[in-house]
This record gives structure tokens, sequence and C-alpha cells, in this order.
């Protein structure tokens, strides 16, 4: 010591001891007021902010009041570097735990808003706190006079081989983190790959991606290889979408007959069946002069994709008892051959099932066929 112990100094140390519990406490009731006050405010920005001081602050208030008492006494220079040490480390250790805490929230605030991210938010918090941890103990063994630098040094080292060890395992996880993090993909979504794999994402996590067929079969994808590939997402920009159904008339027919009946099967498909686009204006497009007939594409909007078999089986329905109705001929597929026999030749219509063509295609002879 470098004087003696009087009763002022205990005193005063007492009295600064009484006031770091004092202010931590009230400091504590204060802005446990506050949190219950922000809890009521839609942002969200404003709970982390009390939660971030309700610890440190307290603390910061009763170190404080240990660091003027410990100031009030006649300490010797040892002692009073161990007990500044020591507050310094409770310090840096409480601030280390706040920062951990409030980062995890956030990351799992974020998270939650996401619904492709939120079934994987532990690992994303997990992986967050213990590296903010790390760098908190780090900081306090540089605090305490312990060089970090070999410990650096063999943690590049382990962690480069590690790397080493576990390249695939840490491509799919930061594939994985990129997917959750922009969007692209989330559950619900069908989607197709260019390997042929398609369906119904069900879960996406920080490893691999799972997919259910329409067979209810699951497809499992590492999320390396999913990020690495093309794929289509029906689901985006938005769920809804067209499909193409094609179609012929023959060439006898009245196509603006053929037009305006057609467009009549669509708007009563999209309004009476389930998981069709109600509001979707009916299209027919003629595009072909076909061998035996004029073909037309016909544009109907579904819901979803897994809706489209649906329209698609009523719409072919409708549309073949409609034209039946109507007299509108669909024409089976013809060709036309020519059977020759000296320098003469016959044309020869095919309209499917035709005995005489068959035989002619089995190379029977072609006066056996013209005495037929």
């Amino acid at each position: 010591m470098k004087r003696d112990l009087t009763v002022d100094d205990l005193v005063v140390a007492g009295i600064a001891l009484a006031v770091g519990l004092l202010a931590a406490f009230l400091l504590r009731m204060l802005l446990r007021w506050l949190g219950r006050h922000a809890d009521r405010t839609r942002w969200s920005g404003d709970d982390v902010i009390v939660d971030a001081v309700r610890t440190v602050v307290p603390w910061s208030a009763f170190t404080g009041g240990v660091a003027a008492a410990a100031a009030a006494l006649p300490l010797t220079q040892t002692v009073g570097h161990n007990v500044n040490q020591t507050l310094t480390v409770v310090l840096i250790g409480v601030t280390t735990l706040t920062i951990a805490r409030v980062v995890a929230t956030l990351v799992r605030t974020v998270t939650q808003s996401r619904s492709a991210v939120a079934g994987s938010a532990t690992i994303f918090v997990n992986i967050i706190r213990v590296v903010i941890l790390a760098l908190g103990f780090l900081v306090v063994l540089q605090t305490l006079g312990v060089s970090i630098a070999p410990m650096l040094t063999a943690l590049g080292v382990g962690g480069l081989a590690v790397a080493l060890a576990l390249q695939d395992t840490l491509a799919n996880l930061f594939a994985g983190i990129h997917i959750l993090a922009s969007k692209t993909v989330q559950p619900g979504d069908y989607i197709k790959l260019s390997s042929g794999e398609e369906g119904y994402v069900v879960d996406i996590n920080w490893r691999q991606t799972t997919i259910r067929q329409l067979s209810n079969n699951l497809v499992i994808i590492p999320n390396g290889q999913l990020a690495g590939t093309n794929m289509t997402n029906f689901n985006r920009p938005e769920q809804m979408l067209t499909i193409l159904v094609q179609a012929g008339v023959a060439y006898d027919s009245d196509l603006d007959h053929v037009e305006r009946v057609t467009c009549e099967v669509v708007a009563e498909v999209m309004t009476e069946t389930a998981g069709a686009v109600p509001e979707h204006e009916p299209l027919v497009r003629f595009h072909t002069f076909g061998d035996s007939r004029i073909g037309f594409t016909v544009i109907l909007g579904v819901g979803e994709f897994s809706d489209q078999y649906r329209i698609k089986h009523e719409f072919i329905k409708r549309l073949h008892r409609r034209y039946r109705e109507e007299g509108i001929r669909i024409p089976a597929p013809a060709r036309t051959v020519a059977l020759q026999q000296g320098a003469m030749v016959i044309p020869q219509q095919r309209t499917g099932g035709d005995p005489l063509m068959e035989f002619a295609e089995q190379g029977g002879p072609a006066s056996t066929l013209l005495d037929k």
C-alpha cells in the first residue's frame, strides 16, 4: 500500500460502490420500461437497440462504481492493475455476449421474414454467435497480455486443412447461403432443372434442397449442384402462367367459326374449372398449313403449374364435344402416295387403316395392288 487504510477510504469506496449499484439498478429498470414501450411500436429496430443496451449499460455502471471504489482505496500498483484488468475483462465479456445476442436476434428476425430462410436460421445464428464469441475471446487474451499471433497462425493452418477436407460440404454451405439469401428459390416453388428433375421445393437447408415430384417421390439435390445448373422456376416472377395446346381442323372449315367456338370453350373452361384463371383472355392463333389440317395454338391461363393437367383434360374433352355439335371436323392424319406401274402414276390418299397402303408399305408388287 502507498499509505494506511483509513475509515474515510472505506466510506468513500462504499459510497462509490453503492452509487454504482444504484445506478445499475435504476438503469436496468429504465431500460425495462423502455423495452415494454418498444414492444408496442411497429418498428423492430427500437427493440434491438433497447436489448443491446439493457445488459451493457447496467454492467458498465456497476464496473464504474467498482473502479471508483478501487481508486479510492490505497491499493498497490500490482493490485490496482489486476483490478483494472479484471474489470476490463468483465466489460469485454459482457459486451461480446451482448453483441452476439443482438446480432443473432437480427439474423433470426431477417431470416424469419423470409420463408425460404426461416427453416435454416439456426445454422446462421450459431455460426455468427461462434465467430463473435471467438473474436471476443481473442480480445480478452490480448488484454491480458497473451500473444494471439501463434494462435491465429495455428487457426489459419488448421482452417486451411479443414477447408480442403470439407471442400464439398463448404461448397454446399455457401451455395445454400446464396440460394436462401437471394430468394431465387423458395419452398412451394415448382422448378425444373436442366438435368430433368422437376417438382415442388419442399425444403432448403444449408446443405441440400429437397424436391417433391408430382409422383410424390422426393429428390435430394446438393445446393452446389442446384446453384450450378440451369433452372426454370415456374412460380417466378408470378405463380400464374400460360400453357399452349396444339389443335387442328380440316381445310374446308370456316376458320372464323372455328376461332369463335374455340374461344367460347376456352372462356367456359376458365370460368368453371378449378385452378384456371377466369380473367384470362381466350386466345387462338392459327399458324400452320399441315399435311391434312390447318394447325392452331390455344393459349390457356392456369393458376399454378400442376393445374395445367386438369385444365388441359377439361379443355380437350369440351372442345371435342363442341366441335362434334358444331360440325367442325378434326381430320385424321393423311398422306398422299403414288403407285407406279410402267409410266402410269396412280395417286392414292392414305387416311389411316387403308389395307391397300399397308400392303404397299410391306413391299407388295404394284401389279398386285392394281389388281386389287
